[in-house]
């Protein structure tokens, strides 16, 4: 029988995680479960007041509980936990719900959700109707917040907002068959009586039209008469109120480490200037006689790197992904249970987002997981690209991590599908390196690919830093990023504004990767002979996703298990 204060603890992670799911409803949809299918989170303003006090409430029960008292699993949990918890409350002086659309996501392409939904019953269609019905409130509560953030100065850049009209105008339908919330109707099961799915489109046409597009048509008017014109010219998120606080908050929050922006940026730049020795190495044995940069010209845009339609390019991917499959057991003893599977990024937000995504499957395995590729412009997605991007967006990658993290046993439902960036993008990145060790880079424009991937990372930590602490432009952005690395203007550009839509988010990567590396040769050194590549990695996934310090205590426990007897540590 547990101890009475594990109980209460356990029982508080399982309220919480209970919780979340009444409180986001699209939170609860991709984790798999249905039951709140039919509705939007509430983005009132009471409703936002209501789930803040919440987590400072839980806050406070967390803290009179005795960690000492715990074992080391109970801590692991507590730890994790307390970490989310706080931050959750610390956020909270930075408004972020003052910004909820962005050039990468918001109400405007709220339909996106359904890629995750079941659609094969009735029911599911009921669920959707009920969610389309709910578009005016949704609309109308972000209008809201978005005029606070007006108010408060509290906006995102307009170099950004200047893609969002568009994306409301793919909305704006006259034929409510060609919205894109329409699309589950085209596509359904036969298992359905006609009648019934006669209906149920005829319904959906009538939603549409009455209510969907109506709510978008208000929104557009909005966005681009009061709120575009409206939103800051800067880019840096020191411009934002209290933003100097708020760039060191996201830094920290996304790194799990106290670094500064300053020694992040330092370690860009060492970064960036190693990457380069090793990109000129594989120019020398490529016999290419140009510079580094023309060489770099000659990556992005030689017809022979390149696939000639968007059903090539997937094609790739997908035959990319089988060559990695077998080779996987080279470097791990434990695979994930659940499949995984390649598709295309919807047409409607790929001209906006980046190269590719992995989204995880459904915690109870109804739903694989999915590696969604860019195919749009085929032309600027280069194939030497195409084994480091799966190897980080699908296996071993994202993939393991997410899978395996939901398939540990006897832990609470938020570790099974805790994300923190730092480890989780950190892992990403060091599973492109992977490849070497499984036999995958033996061309050398897939090395120069592996290269690129990491020059993207370590330029991160310099361009983001740079953007949001440091002055510079978005122009000087592109142009150091374009300078050090061959991915396509394209890409670059889409990168950049990312950064700036995101502070923080992308210096998790490198730091991460570079801890994780860390850590690999902090065992190799301590083991020696014992030191076994499969287990470490297994190592370092067991504990699902957790801050780095927190990774760091497990591997020093792994480390030290496994050590001669007598052997100092």
């Amino acid at each position: 029988m547990r101890d009475p204060a594990v109980e209460a603890l356990h029982a508080l992670y399982a309220a919480e995680w209970e919780r979340g799911l009444r409180d986001s409803p699209e939170s609860a949809s991709y984790n798999g479960d249905a039951r709140y299918n039919d509705r939007w989170t509430d983005e009132s303003l009471e409703a936002i007041a209501a789930r803040e006090a919440h987590d400072r409430e839980v806050l406070a029960r967390l803290r009179q509980f005795d960690r000492g008292a715990l074992d080391e699993a109970e801590r692991l949990n507590y730890d994790v936990f307390l970490w989310q918890q706080e931050r959750a409350v610390e956020r909270q002086a930075f408004r972020e719900w003052q910004r909820p659309v962005s050039q990468r996501g918001g109400i405007q392409n709220a339909e996106g959700i359904a890629q995750v939904l079941p659609f094969k019953t009735a029911r599911d269609y009921e669920d959707w109707l009920a969610r389309l019905a709910g578009i005016p409130t949704l609309v109308a509560q972000t209008t809201v917040l978005m005029r606070e953030g007006l108010a408060a100065g509290n906006t995102p850049p307009r170099v950004l907002m200047e893609r969002v009209p568009a994306q409301i105008d793919a909305q704006l339908v006259d034929d409510p068959a060609m919205s894109p919330f329409y699309g589950p109707f085209e596509r359904m099961p036969d298992t359905l009586p006609a009648a019934t799915r006669a209906d149920l489109q005829a319904r959906a046409r009538d939603v549409i039209a009455d209510a969907v597009v109506p709510a978008y048509r208000r929104f557009a008017a909005f966005f681009n008469d009061e709120y575009l014109p409206g939103t800051r010219s800067g880019i840096a998120a020191a411009d934002l109120p209290d933003g100097r606080a708020y760039y060191d908050f996201v830094a920290g929050y996304y790194t799990t480490t106290g670094l500064s922006a300053d020694e992040i940026h330092r370690i860009g730049l060492r970064e960036v200037a190693r990457i380069r020795a090793e990109m000129e190495q594989v120019r020398a044995e490529v016999g290419f006689e140009g510079s580094l940069a023309e060489f770099f010209t000659h990556l992005r845009t030689a017809p022979e790197f390149f696939h000639d339609s968007p059903e090539a390019l997937l094609a790739g991917y997908r035959d990319v992904s089988k060559r990695i499959d077998p080779e996987l057991v080279k470097v791990f003893r434990t695979l994930p249970r659940l499949p995984y599977g390649v598709r295309p990024i919807p047409d409607n937000i790929a001209p906006d987002t980046t190269t590719a995504y992995y989204q995880p499957g459904a915690v109870d395995g109804s739903r694989a997981g999915y590696y969604y590729v860019n195919l749009y412009r085929p032309e600027v997605r280069p194939k030497w690209e195409m084994m480091a991007l799966s190897l980080h967006e699908a296996v071993p990658g994202h993939h393991f991590q997410f899978a395996l993290g939901m398939e540990m046993p006897d832990v609470p439902m938020f570790r099974r599908v805790a994300y923190f960036v730092a480890y989780g993008e950190g892992w990403g990145l060091y599973a492109e390196r992977l490849g070497y060790d499984m036999g995958l880079y033996e061309d050398p424009y897939d090395r120069m690919g592996q290269l690129a991937y990491d020059m993207w990372r370590a330029v991160r930590l310099v361009v983001d830093t740079g953007m949001h602490s440091k002055g510079w432009s978005r122009q000087q952005a592109i142009d150091y990023f374009m300078a050090n690395s061959p991915k396509t203007l394209q890409d670059v550009t889409n990168e950049i504004d990312r950064y700036i839509a995101w502070p923080g988010q992308a210096l998790a990567y490198k730091i991460g990767q570079m801890r994780i590396s860390a850590l690999r040769e902090r065992a190799r050194d301590a083991l020696g002979e014992r030191f076994d590549l499969r287990d470490f990695n297994d190592a370092v996934l067991e504990t699902g996703s957790v801050p780095l310090d927190t990774l760091e205590r497990h591997i020093d426990a792994w480390i030290d298990a496994r050590r001669p007897q007598g052997a100092a540590s």
